[in-house]
């Protein structure tokens, strides 16, 4: 079982920053593929980003990719999310949870995820 918490979440003006925490409890984080999904208001569950358990690898959304980066310090049995140049459509609900597939990029499909966080709510305004 591993239970996963997500932080940083906020109020932040279009064209700034933020970083999100996935921390996580359990069992054998470091061995884990983990996810970043997203979901606005009234619309479904969005891929955003995915890591592999090395930190060696990493799959984007094409909305995201070269203003996100996701990153990890197993040490600390953390994920990291960094939002930059956020966008008003950025706003949403954020979600981590642990992949189940051996292959990062297949982390984008919300079945191939077991445990996910309650969220953490980036609001972007203009």
């Amino acid at each position: 079982q591993v239970q996963l918490v997500e932080s940083g979440g906020g109020v932040v003006q279009a064209g700034g920053s933020l970083r999100l925490s996935c921390a996580a409890s359990g069992r054998a984080f470091s061995s884990y593929n983990i996810a970043w999904f997203r979901q606005a208001q009234g619309m479904d569950r969005e891929f955003v980003a995915a890591i592999h358990w090395s930190g060696g690898s990493a799959n984007y959304a094409n909305s995201v990719e070269g203003r996100f980066f996701i990153t990890r310090a197993n040490a600390k049995s953390t994920v990291y999310l960094h939002l930059n140049s956020l966008k008003p459509e950025d706003t949403a609900v954020y979600y981590c949870a642990v992949c189940n597939e051996l292959i990062v990029d297949l982390c984008a499909r919300p079945s191939a995820n077991d445990y996910w966080g309650k969220g953490t709510l980036v609001t972007v305004s203009l």
